[in-house]
């Protein structure tokens, strides 16, 4: 059976963060929401949030700070950068920094959707090498 996966949603517009979160509750995760990387940094600190979903800026920080975090977070999420105005070189300079995904908005659920699923799958593939690294085998 599949373990369900915690995912945060930080978005500083309200309807942006309800369309979001309102995608995801289709899915198979738990969904947290904020709006600052104040309670980004409070989730993170109790909760093992596979994937957050950030908008560019927040009103206290924006993704860039969330990357260069040193928080003692339960794992380390992977990020997906939610750009208002998408240009090319924001999205390069984005993926050159770190994040696991880059989306615009508006938003579409099959983007959500596969950013989810790549997420998990990744984080799946990353468990699997770590454990035949240590030498532990299925069956």
């Amino acid at each position: 059976m599949l373990r369900q996966k915690d995912v945060l949603v930080a978005c500083t517009d309200m309807s942006n963060r309800s369309a979001l979160v309102h995608m995801l509750e289709g899915m198979s995760v738990n969904v947290f929401s904020c709006s600052t990387m104040n309670q980004i940094s409070e989730v993170l600190s109790k909760q093992k949030i596979a994937l957050v979903f950030c908008d560019e800026s927040l009103s206290d920080g924006s993704f860039r700070d969330l990357l260069r975090a040193k928080q003692p977070w339960m794992g380390r999420p992977r990020i997906v950068v939610i750009f208002r105005v998408g240009e090319w070189a924001e999205y390069l300079e984005a993926l050159q920094l770190g994040v696991f995904e880059v989306l615009s908005t508006p938003v579409h659920s099959t983007d959500v959707e596969l950013a989810v699923i790549r997420a998990i799958r990744d984080e799946d593939q990353g468990r699997l090498h770590r454990m035949s690294a240590r030498g532990l085998r299925w069956g």
